[in-house]
């Protein structure tokens, strides 16, 4: 399994530093199989999982077979789509449910 992982994961990551070693887990968790350890999100949301990392704190993240499979693709959009093969995770957001759902 490929992993990507987006600006505003990382500049997540690195400002709640203290659950580093939590978020590392759930991503390695995440990563043996994307389907089983996250929530299919729906609305603007559509083609999109989440994952608690601690109560209350998440990420979220897409996976490109689930993505192509259920034609999500047509709606989330990847600007690099074409480019990644379907055993790709792309994690895209990490933080607070309520403000990481606001972006």
């Amino acid at each position: 399994m490929e992993a990507l992982f987006e600006e505003a994961f990382l500049k997540a990551l690195e400002k709640h530093s203290s659950i580093k070693k939590l978020v590392k887990r759930k991503v390695d968790l995440i990563l043996e199989n994307p389907v089983a350890f996250g929530e299919p999100l729906k609305g603007s949301w559509q083609g999109f999982y989440s994952c608690p990392v601690k109560r209350n704190f998440i990420i979220i993240y897409l996976y490109c077979d689930a993505c192509r499979n259920k034609g999500d693709d047509a709606v989330v959009l990847c600007h690099d789509c074409s480019e990644t093969n379907n055993r790709t995770v792309r994690f895209v957001l990490l933080g607070p449910h309520d403000k990481t759902y606001g972006i």
